[in-house]
C-alpha cells in the first residue's frame, strides 16, 4: 500500500515538474533566430547582365559648367589618351584653391607655432598654480593662512589645468594629423580635383568627328562637346533598373565576369550613363569601359556586371533579411531587449547585396530577429538564438 502511495506521489511530482517546465517554456516564448548588430566594412554594389560590344564612337562631355576659354583640337584631329581637348575658365576655383593652400601655410607657419607656444605658457601657469596651492596648503597646516586663500589657490589651479587641456587639444587639432590640418588638406585635394576637371582631356585614343561648341560658349555638365571614333574600343553595355540612378556616377569601378569564363574576372569603369530612360522596361543603359580587354572577349558575349557604387570602411550593418516595411512604409526591424521584442524604426544608409547600413535606430551589440512570425507582437517574450553573420563586406 505504501509503495503504491509513493508511486502515485512520484507520478504527481513528475507531472507537476513537466507542467512547470511547459509553463516556463511557454512563459519564455518561442525560440527565434536572429543576429547581433555589428560594425564592419560595407560595399554597395549594383549587379546586372550585359553584353560586350566593340563601340566605335565616344561622346566627350564636361563635368563642370563654364565658359570655354581655349580649344586645342579640331574635327579630324587624331588624339591620344590624356591629350587636352579644351580648357574651361576656372578663376573662381583657382581663387578658392589659392585660399585653401594659403590656409594650410598659415596653419603650418602661424597657428601651429602659436598653439605650441600657448601650450607651453599654459603648462608654465599650471606649474606655478600647483606650487602656489601646495604652498598655501602648507601654510594652512601651520595655521599661517586661511582656508579661503587655500580654496582660491585650488580654483586657480583648476582653471590653469583647464587652460592647459584646452591648449593641448588645440595643438592636436593643428598637428599634421589633427582634425583641422586634415580638413584643410581634404579641401585642397577636393579643389584640385575640381580644377583638374576644367581641363577636358581625351578619354581614349581616336579621331575627333564632331565638335558642338565654339570658344566663348558656356557649356553645362553633361553637354556633349565632342564625338570621337575610338581605336578598337571594347566596352560592355548593360540595362539597369532606373531605381539605381541615384547610386550611379561616372568613373565607378566595376568587375565583369564572362559567362563562358567564370574564373577569369576583369576590371572596367563606368564611362557612360544614358540621359534617356527606356519607358517600356523602366531601365537606363550604362556602358563600362574595359581598360585591358582579355583575349577571350568576343562581340555580343554575355557577361555579369558588378558595379561598386559606394563603400564604407566601417559601418553599423545588419543582414537585409531583418529589415521589414511596416504599413506606413517605414523601414523597421524586430529588436530584442530583455527577452522581449519590439518593432524598431530604422534609418538606412548604404544597401549592399546582403547587408545594409543602419544610420539610426540601432546600436552596435543590439539583437534583431532574422524573421518575425506572422503572430509576433510588440512586447512578446521570446528566446533569442544568435546566428552568425556570414558576410559583412558584401
Amino acid at each position: 500500500m505504501r509503495r503504491a502511495v509513493r508511486n502515485y506521489l512520484w507520478i504527481i511530482a513528475v507531472v507537476a515538474l513537466l507542467a512547470a517546465y511547459i509553463g516556463y517554456q511557454k512563459w519564455q516564448g518561442p525560440e527565434l533566430g536572429g543576429y547581433v548588430v555589428i560594425e564592419a566594412p560595407l560595399v554597395q554594389r549594383v549587379v546586372a547582365a550585359g553584353r560586350v560590344t566593340n563601340e566605335a564612337r565616344l561622346q566627350v562631355s564636361s563635368e563642370l559648367a563654364g565658359l570655354v576659354l581655349e580649344r586645342r583640337v579640331a574635327e579630324g584631329d587624331k588624339v591620344s589618351k590624356g591629350d587636352i581637348l579644351l580648357i574651361l575658365r576656372a578663376e573662381e576655383l583657382k581663387a578658392q584653391l589659392d585660399a585653401a593652400q594659403a590656409a594650410v601655410v598659415q596653419l603650418e607657419q602661424q597657428q601651429r607655432p602659436q598653439a605650441l607656444a600657448e601650450l607651453e605658457r599654459a603648462q608654465t601657469v599650471l606649474a606655478q598654480a600647483t606650487r602656489e596651492r601646495e604652498r598655501r596648503e602648507a601654510l594652512l597646516a601651520a595655521e599661517l593662512t586661511t582656508t579661503e586663500l587655500v580654496e582660491q589657490a585650488r580654483q586657480a589651479e583648476i582653471q590653469a589645468e583647464t587652460a592647459s587641456v584646452t591648449a593641448q587639444l588645440q595643438v592636436q587639432a593643428v598637428s599634421p594629423t589633427g582634425t583641422e590640418a586634415q580638413r584643410l588638406q581634404a579641401q585642397v585635394q577636393n579643389l584640385q580635383a575640381q580644377l583638374a576637371k576644367a581641363t577636358i582631356r581625351a578619354p581614349a585614343a581616336g579621331t575627333l568627328l564632331t565638335r558642338n561648341f565654339e570658344t566663348g560658349d558656356v557649356v553645362q555638365p553633361g553637354t556633349v562637346l565632342f564625338t570621337m571614333a575610338l581605336e578598337s574600343a571594347v566596352e560592355v553595355r548593360t540595362p539597369l533598373d532606373e531605381r539605381n540612378l541615384p547610386q550611379l556616377a561616372l568613373g565607378q569601378p566595376a568587375q565583369i565576369i564572362a559567362d563562358a569564363y567564370p574564373n577569369q574576372p576583369f576590371a572596367a569603369t563606368l564611362s557612360f550613363i544614358s540621359p534617356a530612360i527606356d519607358a517600356q522596361r523602366g531601365t537606363v543603359e550604362v556602358r563600362l569601359q574595359i581598360t585591358e580587354p582579355p583575349q577571350f572577349l568576343r562581340q555580343d558575349m554575355t557577361v555579369s556586371v558588378t558595379i561598386e557604387t559606394a563603400r564604407r570602411e566601417q559601418a553599423l550593418v545588419v543582414p537585409n533579411e531583418v529589415i521589414f516595411t511596416d504599413s506606413d512604409g517605414q523601414q523597421v526591424v524586430w529588436r530584442v531587449n530583455n527577452d522581449s521584442v519590439t518593432q524598431q524604426p530604422v534609418e538606412l544608409g548604404l544597401r549592399g547585396l546582403t547587408m545594409s547600413e543602419i544610420k539610426s535606430g540601432l546600436n552596435s551589440g543590439d539583437q534583431v530577429l532574422a524573421e518575425a512570425p506572422d503572430d509576433v507582437r510588440n512586447g512578446q517574450r521570446i528566446r533569442f538564438k544568435s546566428q552568425p553573420i556570414l558576410s559583412s563586406s558584401d
